[in-house]
């Protein structure tokens, strides 16, 4: 048997079990290939959102799964140049997360890619809770609802506290603007995306005021609360970007309260990385009022913030 195994140039192993008959058998290499880490350079509008996904702390999850909504989105184009079928998937998403915790950011991020990739028109965000929707008479809340709904045609309509639309009864006008929603993102569900945003429990209960809800949020991404050492890291990039830094008793004492604030507040009245900017900002504002009345001005000084120059909103 003169040279049994070939190498086809198409990856394919060519089994010669007979020389003189010369019978082929072709066996398919296995499914398993390489993924390279790095993204190929033509991904430019993927690798600019992650840039600025980079910027931001933790939320692991969402980082992955916009991703893979970019990557669906490309292969689904590639399908269409080679004549396969590509089927549309509606866009539309669900937040699930405390306050502070990212959400608006992220959903500016999701607009600024996909309209670098062409899913939508603009790209804009149009920001909206229960009174931007919620009318005063039979009638009024469709029209107010369509009107935003307008307004984000080719970008993205974020509705925070989403649940609120639910929560006045049957009598409440807010599932009139629940209905028109859920017509609207099947009418027109490729010329624009919504997504709802809130609390995790709350959001749970509000799919199931109208049947049509869940199934229409095929991408459900969860925001969790951030622990000690990403709230620190919050701040210290906050403070980097305001050219600020913290004593070392300062820091400790930020770090104390933090950990304090975090086993004493409800996780549902704690706002995360807002709580965290509030703080910089007080004490940014407590510092320049003590350095007013010392009237020293030097450039350390007028950078450093220290522990007497925090502002808590418990004390």
């Amino acid at each position: 048997m003169d040279q049994p195994f070939r190498m086809k140039s198409n990856g394919q192993i060519r089994v010669v079990l007979d020389s003189q008959k010369r019978k082929t058998v072709t066996k398919e290499l296995p499914d398993f290939q390489v993924v390279p880490k790095v993204i190929p350079p033509e991904h430019a509008a993927l690798k600019e959102i992650e840039e600025e996904l980079g910027a931001l702390v933790g939320m692991e999850e969402m980082k992955r799964m916009i991703k893979e909504i970019y990557a669906w989105i490309y292969v689904n184009k590639k399908r269409e140049d080679m004549g396969l079928k590509a089927r549309k998937q509606a866009l539309h998403m669900m937040f699930k997360g405390n306050p502070g915790t990212g959400k608006t950011t992220v959903a500016r991020l999701i607009g600024k890619l996909f309209q670098k990739m062409n899913v939508l028109t603009k790209g804009h965000l149009i920001e909206a809770e229960r009174a931007d929707l919620v009318g005063e008479y039979i009638g009024h809340t469709a029209q107010k609802t369509r009107d935003l709904i307008k307004k984000a045609n080719g970008g993205i309509l974020f509705i925070d506290e989403a649940y609120s639309l639910g929560r006045g009864g049957e009598k409440d006008f807010g599932k009139e603007a629940i209905d028109t929603l859920v017509k609207h993102m099947e009418d027109k569900q490729h010329e624009f995306i919504l997504i709802l945003a809130g609390y995790s429990r709350e959001m749970e209960y509000f799919l199931t005021l109208n049947p049509g809800l869940h199934s229409r949020f095929p991408l459900v991404i969860d925001f969790p609360d951030y622990n000690i050492d990403q709230l620190m890291d919050i701040a210290g990039r906050m403070l980097i970007e305001r050219e600020y830094t913290l004593s070392h008793e300062a820091e400790k004492k930020l770090k104390d309260h933090l950990i304090w604030v975090k086993a004493v507040l409800n996780p549902n009245s704690f706002s995360n990385g807002r709580y965290v900017r509030n703080v910089i900002e007080k004490s940014v504002r407590a510092q320049a009022m003590r350095l007013l009345m010392l009237n020293s001005y030097d450039r350390h000084e007028l950078m450093t913030l220290r522990s007497n120059d925090l502002v808590f909103e418990e004390d």
